[in-house]
């Protein structure tokens, strides 16, 4: 970690070293923040690269993100499997999702309950296929959960989960059995206050 003032953790991404700031959720309670969509085109060509030799055996006829910070996963990881088509799942009431299959979730980063959309336009694209649903950060588990189940509604086998990183531990229960299906590029804990500032609570390694 960096001085008190600006508080860091470091995370090998699949080999790069990345520093995330620390934000407190709580005052006795922080995370390591990663906003994919604010880290560059460098970061996401990475992260898609490796994400995709990972997921690749299990030979998927689609990708499946959650919005908002799904979104730049799914597509770097659609482009280096060499797949054109890949399926967003909303979280925001469109126009043309009002007969939306829906999942209510909730998130560590977002207050109160959210919903996650999956227009019914796309349950062809799913219907009988080989899906992977990736995502940036597992850590309540909830939003994966969610996902999966609305992956499965649509009628698709989920054949694996890809996330650029776990946060502590919290998730794994959460999926269950699908918590074997995971494949992380890293790993973060999460927080609380010590005597040099922020430290890594213990179990959450």
């Amino acid at each position: 970690m960096t001085e008190q003032s600006k508080p860091t953790w470091r995370v090998d991404v699949a080999g790069l070293p990345v520093d995330l700031p620390i934000v407190p959720i709580k005052p006795d309670f922080a995370i390591s923040l990663l906003m994919v969509i604010d880290a560059g085109v460098a970061f996401g060509a990475h992260i898609g690269r490796a994400l995709a030799e990972r997921l690749a055996p299990l030979q998927p006829d689609v990708v499946v993100g959650a919005a908002t910070l799904g979104i730049p996963v799914a597509i770097e990881v659609s482009r280096y499997l060499g797949l054109d088509r890949y399926v967003i799942l909303q979280k925001s009431p469109k126009i043309h999702l009002g007969d939306a299959l829906v999942q209510s979730i909730t998130s560590i980063t977002s207050k109160g309950e959210q919903r996650l959309l999956l227009d019914r336009a796309a349950v062809p694209l799913l219907a009988g296929k080989r899906v992977v649903v990736v995502d940036d950060v597992v850590a309540t588990g909830s939003s994966l959960a969610g996902s999966l189940a609305l992956v499965r509604a649509a009628g698709a086998e989920v054949a694996g989960i890809g996330v650029i990183l776990t946060e502590a531990h919290d998730w794994e229960p959460v999926l269950g059995a699908d918590a074997a299906l995971v494949t992380a590029l890293g790993h973060i804990p999460q927080f609380r206050p010590g005597a040099q500032g922020w430290e890594p609570i213990p179990g959450t390694l």
